[in-house]
């Protein structure tokens, strides 16, 4: 089976199951084929390959597609890949896609591309399988035209795809097309007050672009298999116990849902799933005893101005006391020189 890129059918675990079942499954996008290669999982839900370079993807194709020693050029990787695919979806018994959208009104299933690969992967098999989450079907034509603008400049900063392909049918000739709407805990999702907008996303990845913490640590330092904003509130939303680490992996700066082109108040969300830490169980003891002492120390200003007079005292402590392992900010930075003064009375002294 020839297969174009699908979240959702990684969400389902798809390959893994038809694999275990003799049946082989080849990715056909560009970056799903060289992460299927390299027995990875997306790092990036439009560009699932982003953290590797041409170095990484030319040593990869020597070991795996024959390709010619040394030569690690794009285009000759390109080329390379074309190749090995092109008698995969010649020779595949059935292809499958996800979808972008589906239109309610006309039963359309729309796949948006810039390689091509959805069309092969339809037009060689004699059959078409479409797996579709029930959050990606519209009404219309008319709400189609507002969104997949939308999410082409949110996704790549194109204006559209190269292409916009509208699936209504089987083709005739014995060729047959099977829709799968796929539920998987949506339907409980939308029924949350508080979390129903994640069912907004239309998975362009721009919450990602702009996130400061996914742009700095990259897409494998979440649990769930979609990363960034997004993905820490999917995750929450598919599993609060497995998931509930990412929530720390947010600033809250809210810069995902100022960019974010349906409105997903991903930053707010967060926010919430934050506060619920403690119910499920899973809030960080020592993030609790710290928070318990600061609201003691901040609700008293008599307290808070002793502390904070006596402050530099703590430069006169040795390194090793100080950056061991019982000082969990000591793992990445050295203790900061406290001022003699505090900053308050710095200020006092400058408006004297």
């Amino acid at each position: 089976m020839v297969k174009s890129k699908s979240m959702l059918t990684e969400e389902c675990e798809m390959n893994p199951y038809l694999e275990e079942r003799g049946i082989e499954v080849v990715e056909t996008d560009l970056g799903e084929r060289i992460i299927q290669l390299k027995g990875q999982k997306p790092s990036h839900i439009v560009m699932p390959a982003i953290h590797l370079n041409h170095d990484d993807v030319g040593e990869l194709f020597e070991e795996k597609l024959g390709s010619e020693k040394g030569n690690h050029d794009p285009t000759y990787l390109t080329y390379c890949a074309r190749l090995s695919l092109r008698n995969e979806f010649l020779t595949a018994d059935a292809g499958m896609t996800g979808a972008n959208f589906g239109i309610a009104e006309t039963g359309d299933i729309v796949v948006c591309t810039n390689e091509g690969n959805a069309d092969m992967s339809t037009s060689c098999p004699k059959l078409h399988i479409v797996a579709i989450g029930l959050e990606k079907v519209i009404p219309n034509y008319e709400c189609l035209a507002v969104f997949q603008r939308m999410l082409c400049r949110a996704g790549t900063g194109q204006p559209t795809t190269t292409y916009t392909s509208h699936f209504r049918k089987a083709r005739p000739t014995a060729h047959k097309m099977h829709i799968v709407l796929v539920d998987n805990g949506r339907s409980e999702w939308i029924a949350n007050p508080e979390h129903w907008e994640s069912l907004k996303c239309i998975r362009c990845g721009s919450c990602m672009n702009t996130c400061p913490v996914y742009r700095r640590s990259g897409g494998y330092s979440y649990s769930y298999f979609i990363p960034g904003p997004i993905g820490i509130n999917l995750g929450m939303l598919r599993d609060t116990q497995k998931h509930s680490g990412n929530v720390s992996a947010c600033t809250l700066c809210l810069s995902c849902q100022t960019v974010c082109p349906v409105k997903v108040n991903l930053g707010d969300q967060i926010y919430l799933w934050r506060q619920q830490l403690d119910s499920f169980g899973t809030a960080n003891p020592q993030k609790k005893l710290m928070c318990k002492g600061m609201s003691m120390l901040y609700g008293s200003p008599g307290l808070y101005n002793f502390g904070t007079g006596l402050a530099h005292w703590a430069n006169l402590i040795p390194s090793p006391l100080m950056n061991c392992g019982l000082n969990p900010w000591a793992e990445g930075h050295d203790m900061m020189k406290f001022p003699k003064k505090p900053f308050h009375e710095m200020i006092k002294d400058l408006e004297k």
